[in-house]
């Protein structure tokens, strides 16, 4: 069997759209010690494909990290699949909110760690962890004026977080760990609350906090993800504003309806991110419907007018060229942006 994808974007959307069933998403994540992941990938590739899963794995000798989608009518078999090993057992999931096209394609990587760190495990208790706590326990302790820490980069914590939350201005959680450290330095016995996406960056976060001296580290137990279910379940009070930024075709699911965010290229209240059409580019960044038609998908006039040349000139263009970013991942100065537009402008990039 092969064990990687073989079609391209186009041809796997229409295979979704052929679909007569409905898919749920689901995360989780286990550090747990791997011996032969490579042997595991391959294995877990031709098993889950059997099954229809569409998604991302990592898997590391230490553990794993999966968010994916299944077929609804094959829950069960995918869960007794997973349980049938037991490094797997019991492995607690988190339901999405929303299901629609999260993933087109199944993709398992092997890794040297299931979330880059950039940390040397060795050099502390990695299992040493902060207390977790419910949706409930969270809410009355940020009551209770504990000092909230966003554990996510920049461009997630822009369109939702927390009230009061620090969020601190990284693209990587690798960059964040020592920023935490350092903002937090006069705080060491205050209560700390941790939350992330789906709490597997609170793990190894509220580990090394612990490590550096911190006495009482607090982490959401199954991140936002988690908290947005129990606070729906439970009739709880939302403390979270705006939308989970997620790492999947969606990039967002809205946990509550504010907006908080803005439009990077004209200011306009707007929340959903996009990538730059232009492939050399890339660029995530937050474009209204107005933008979007404006610019053609793109996140300036010059990355709009490479992307209405030919698929073949582009390439060309691309070879053996360092392309020039204006932000490594996310748009950090939404300033910069717009005076980049502007000059482009000025300069005779026409816009259609």
């Amino acid at each position: 069997m092969q064990l990687h994808n073989k079609y391209d974007k186009h041809t796997l959307k229409q295979k979704l759209k052929k679909e007569h069933f409905e898919r749920r998403t689901i995360s989780f994540y286990r550090y747990v010690k791997i011996a032969q992941p490579e042997v595991l990938r391959d294995a877990l590739y031709e098993e889950w494909s059997a099954l229809g899963v569409l998604g991302r794995i990592y898997l590391a000798k230490e553990g794993v990290n999966a968010q994916f989608n299944v077929p609804e009518h094959y829950l069960d078999a995918f869960r007794e699949n997973l349980e049938s090993r037991v490094i797997f057992k019991d492995m607690p999931f988190k339901w999405a909110l929303r299901n629609d096209d999260s993933f087109l394609k199944l993709k398992i990587q092997v890794k040297d760690k299931i979330v880059a760190d950039g940390l040397n495990d060795a050099s502390f208790d990695t299992s040493n962890v902060g207390k977790h706590l419910t949706a409930q326990e969270f809410n009355k302790a940020i009551d209770q004026k504990a000092i909230v820490v966003d554990m996510r980069n920049h461009y997630e914590s822009e369109i939702g977080h927390f009230k009061g939350a620090i969020t601190p201005q990284v693209e990587t959680f690798k960059e964040e760990l020592p920023k935490v450290k350092e903002l937090l330095k006069d705080k060491k016995s205050e209560k700390i609350l941790l939350y992330c996406t789906g709490g597997i960056r609170c793990e190894k976060a509220s580990a090394y906090l612990k490590h550096h001296g911190f006495e009482d580290v607090n982490q959401l137990h199954g991140g936002i993800i988690d908290y947005a279910k129990q606070v729906k379940q439970e009739h709880l009070e939302n403390k979270f504003v705006g939308k989970n930024f997620v790492f999947d075709d969606r990039l967002s699911e809205p946990i509550s309806k504010d907006v908080i965010a803005q439009c990077h290229q004209c200011g306009e209240s707007f929340d959903q991110h996009t990538n730059c059409a232009n492939v050399a580019c890339n660029l995530l960044f937050i474009q209204c419907e107005n933008c979007k038609i404006k610019y053609g998908n793109c996140c300036t006039p010059k990355c709009k007018a490479i992307n209405a040349l030919p698929s073949d000139v582009q390439v060309e263009r691309r070879k053996g060229k360092k392309v020039q970013k204006l932000f490594n991942k996310g748009v950090t100065n939404p300033d910069l942006l717009k005076n980049t537009i502007k000059k482009q402008e000025q300069e005779g990039f026409v816009i259609d």
